[in-house]
């Protein structure tokens, strides 16, 4: 059974409100490939870096049990297995079919999957019989003029599309999915990149229009300034404190998050075990991820 938003939020350390969290989470990296292509993107496979759309490896569902076993004698207080990468969850089935096995073996862990909501609509049904207890979206944009300079394209159905036309088709399939999901009980919270010289003043947008879709949270995420877009600037704490204060009008915000690996294990800000759970490194492609 989906668990509440006021557990969620006392156990799942990218929900908590007020004081940081103490509890552990492992992310499970199994999803290995991407349907959309950010700007911001620099994927890698390393053992150094410490962002989203990095690991060190790519894991089948299988070994991603067995490295729930190995955390959870390792991590204090494990309480969250997550995928969030190093793809989008929903580009292969391999992590709902994780999920489902974590269902089925550890029904007290809180699910927590992370996408960019290209194929939300499409999968929202196999979302909520796995028991995925919260989502996390993605949204750079609700603008299509907005998110085509920061998505240069998608791979839906098999076709690739650009600009305009692929930004309109994004937007659409991640409203209508948030609202399928979160009418569905998911605590679903989005996530959005400030990049200052393009969606500054479009946040508070975002927010809003989330809400009204029935997100509970909202996480704005500072950019890195990396790939193409190396060339903007990091959020001052000034811009990041304005974006805040204007998304509180409308919806929950998260102030704590520390922009994980796809294969991090451990409290958040705290040790990581990961080196110690993932035992097997595995070079692969390039690939992206929502965390």
């Amino acid at each position: 059974m989906t668990k509440t938003f006021e557990e969620i939020s006392k156990k799942h350390p990218c929900f908590a409100l007020g004081q940081k969290s103490n509890k552990g989470r492992i992310h499970l990296p199994v999803s290995p490939g991407c349907n959309i292509g950010c700007r911001f993107c620099k994927r890698d496979f390393n053992d150094q870096e410490i962002r989203p759309g990095v690991a060190s490896s790519i894991i089948t569902p299988d070994e991603a049990i067995d490295a729930i076993r190995r955390a959870a004698f390792l991590t204090p207080d494990l309480t969250v297995v997550g995928v969030a990468g190093p793809g989008d969850t929903l580009a292969t089935d391999f992590a709902l079919e994780t999920f489902r096995k974590v269902r089925d073996e550890f029904p007290k862990m809180i699910k927590c999957m992370s996408t960019n909501g290209l194929l939300l609509p499409e999968k929202a049904d196999e979302i909520i019989d796995a028991q995925i207890d919260t989502l996390t979206v993605t949204v750079n944009a609700v603008d299509p003029e907005i998110q085509s300079k920061i998505n240069e394209f998608i791979i839906y159905n098999g076709k690739r599309y650009e600009g305009i036309e692929a930004a309109e088709i994004l937007i659409k399939n991640q409203l209508e999915g948030i609202k399928k999901v979160s009418d569905s009980g998911v605590t679903v919270k989005v996530n959005s990149v400030f990049i200052p010289e393009i969606n500054r003043e479009h946040i508070p947008v975002i927010a809003k229009t989330v809400a009204g879709q029935g997100a509970t949270i909202y996480n704005i995420i500072p950019l890195i300034p990396q790939h193409e877009f190396s060339w903007c600037t990091v959020p001052s704490c000034q811009d990041l404190s304005w974006a805040r204060s204007e998304c509180e009008k409308y919806i929950k915000v998260f102030r704590h998050c520390q922009r994980c690996r796809a294969d991090a294990v451990g409290i958040p800000g705290g040790k990581d075990f990961s080196k110690s759970v993932y035992i097997k490194p595995v070079r692969l492609a390039d690939t992206f991820s929502h965390g």
